[in-house]
Formats: C-alpha cells, structure tokens, sequence
C-alpha cells in the first residue's frame, strides 16, 4: 500500500512538466536555423541593407521573444484555445478576404500574400494554417462520432475548399496544399469512413486535372514548364533552380563549411528565404543537409508520439496538426530546393527568414508542448 501511494505520488510530480525532448529538438533546429541563416544572409545583406547584420539580429530578437512565448504557452492548457477556434478562423478568414480586396502590399510583386503594416510584414495564410488545426481539431474531437456521416463530413470539406480557394486566389500554391494536406489528415486520423476517403481521393484528382487544364492560373504552367527544364530560360525564370543546384552539388559529401559558401555572394537570389538549404547543402555538404533532415523526422516522431500519449481527442489532433505542418512544410522546401517538384514559394521552418511566421511557429511548438503536460509519458 506504502509502495503504491509513492508510486502515485511520483507520478503526480512528473506531471504537468513538458516534454523535454521535444523541446530539446525545437532549440536545435532553432539554434542550427540562426547560424544557417547568419551564414547564408551576410553578403546578401550587405550588398542590399549596408549591414551584414540585418536580417540575423532581427531574427535572433523574434527568436528570443518567440522562445519567451513558446514556454509561456506551454505552461497554459490547450484546452483555453478550443473556445478561440471560431473567431481565430473567422479573423483568419476576414484578412484573406481583405487581403483579396486590397492591391498587392509588396512593390513588384503581382500576387497578394503579404499584409504590410510599416516594418511588419506577415502572411494570413499562416494563420490560417493554425485556424484550420485548431477548428478541425475541436469539431472532430467534438463530433467524432460524425465522421462516419456525410453531412458533417462535407461541412469540414466546405470550410477546408472554402479557406484553400482564398489562399490559392492570392496566388499561393504551397500555402493551398498545406491547408488542403492538413485538413484531411485531422479528417482522416478523427475516424473518416473509408468510402469518403475513397471518394475525396477521386474528388481531388478530378479537381487537380480540371485546375490544370482550366488554366485558373497561368503561372502554374511556366513554374511547371521551368521545373521540368529550368536551363531553358537559364537567366531569367530557371536561375534560381539552377543556382540552388549548383550549390548543392558544389557541397559534395562534407561541405565547403560553415561561411564559405560561394553561391551567397547574390547567385542564389534571396538565399535567406525559401532557397537557404542550398546554402545549407554547400556549406554543410550531403552529411549534415541529411543530419538535418534526420533531426526534422525528430521533431515529427516526437510530435506524434505526443499526440499518441495525449489524454484526450483534442489534443491528440492539436499535436498532430502542428507537427504535421511543420513536417510537411520542411518536405516541399528541400523537394523544391533540389527542384524534385517545381518551385512554391515555401519557407523552411525555423531556417528561412521571417520573424512573424516564426513566432507563430514557436507558439505553435508551444502549444504541443502543453499537450505533452497533459500526457502519460514518462518525463525525463
């Protein structure tokens, strides 16, 4: 009896405290993000901002405000933002609209993403990823039951089609698969029958084919065109390919190391955003890209052994969700970096810069961390 209350009375101490695993992934993947981003943005900043310190301070301030903000979460219950999921998609879903209405915010730019408000910038897509996560997650925790019905299941397909058709108006591709990918596994873990699965498979192939032969939008034929055969239009269209492979090769196994890449010198346009893992493949070579890649699947394993251990519905879906994008999200960006599928516009988690959509991507990490409060897994 003595033996059983230490027991209990062991248990209760360990819980409550987060996952120290996972939080130990996210601070890696922050810490090799910063130096990655400090090595493959200095001459690029120099050249532009007088500074080679431009965009690494900013972002090592987002950084260290966005680790405040990730502990801070996790210490509250996840269940406080199920009573947000409404009005967070709804708010999400007002600025798409705004977005939509308004001309484009970024000088030379023809596609409407960003809102720009003096020297913020952010993406409502964004948000909306985490609307959508937070609002599937509460209404399939809800109505799980349901999903075996088509009528509750077609009200999921219209808010998800309804959200996607807004983000891919802007035009923004990776962001409408991200939201349409994340839907449907919340829909497809919360019990969807197989028949709808079946029946959305077929759905969304037709839907692709008719999308592309439609021509909805023009761009997606030239990123297709230039993808299959970038040399075609070698300085204009494909050289950002082109450069982006150039760098990777030049890696070969071990790296040049760390600062000594050659391809940041303004070959690689913008080598701090979506195309740095090239500079991180040239610098860093074939072994540490794949150790990198390696500690991603980490922070995915984690993520869902989290979710596996969580104490109810909700937060099982919560964790996997937000481990999911950012799985997902790392996956298109070295897909489009070695250009296995053709170029999206995508961020790397915790590498690219970006100081808003990193601090909702620690926030976010945050919020699994609270899930992982509530679980059985035996701290360490």
């Amino acid at each position: 009896m003595a033996d059983a209350k230490k027991r209990t009375a062991s248990r209760s101490k360990k819980s409550g405290k987060i996952d120290i695993t996972f939080l130990s992934i996210v601070l890696i993947l922050l810490t090799i993000g910063l130096v990655m981003l400090f090595s493959s943005s200095y001459a690029y900043s120099l050249e532009y901002y007088d500074s080679s310190y431009h965009f690494i301070s900013r972002q090592t301030i987002f950084a260290v405000v966005g680790v405040a903000i990730m502990l801070l979460i996790s210490k509250i219950d996840y269940h406080f933002w199920r009573k947000f999921a409404w009005i967070v998609y709804g708010f999400s879903t007002v600025l798409l609209i705004i977005l939509l209405i308004m001309p484009p915010m970024v000088s030379g730019m023809d596609v409407k993403r960003w809102f720009v408000i003096g020297p913020i910038n952010f993406q409502p897509s964004e948000i909306a990823k985490f609307a959508i996560i937070l609002l599937f997650s509460s209404l399939i925790a809800s109505n799980y039951k349901q999903m075996k019905k088509l009528g509750f299941v077609a009200f999921l397909g219209v808010i998800l089609i309804f959200t996607a058709g807004l983000i891919v108006a802007e035009p923004h591709l990776s962001a409408t698969l991200l939201v349409l990918a994340i839907g449907v596994v919340l829909m497809i873990v919360g019990g969807l029958a197989k028949k709808f699965i079946v029946g959305g498979a077929l759905l969304g192939v037709g839907g692709i084919i008719v999308f592309f032969l439609s021509g909805a939008i023009s761009y997606v034929e030239d990123r297709l065109a230039y993808w299959l055969d970038p040399w075609a239009d070698a300085t204009g269209k494909g050289f950002q390919t082109i450069q982006s492979l150039l760098a990777i090769g030049s890696g070969g196994i071990l790296g040049r190391g760390i600062g000594q890449s050659r391809q940041k010198y303004l070959w690689v346009p913008e080598p701090h955003n979506d195309f740095i893992f090239s500079i991180v493949c040239e610098e860093l070579g074939l072994i540490g890209a794949v150790v990198i890649i390696l500690i991603f699947c980490l922070l995915i394993w984690r993520g869902f052994y989290i979710a596996m251990h969580s104490k109810d519905k909700f937060g099982a879906l919560l964790a996997i969700g937000l481990t999911f994008q950012v799985g997902l999200q790392a996956m298109l960006n070295i897909w489009v970096v070695t250009n296995t599928i053709p170029n999206t516009g995508i961020s790397l988690p915790f590498f690219s810069y970006g100081g808003t959509s990193l601090l909702i991507l620690l926030a976010e990490m945050g919020i699994v961390l609270s899930v992982s409060r509530g679980s059985d897994i035996e701290k360490s």
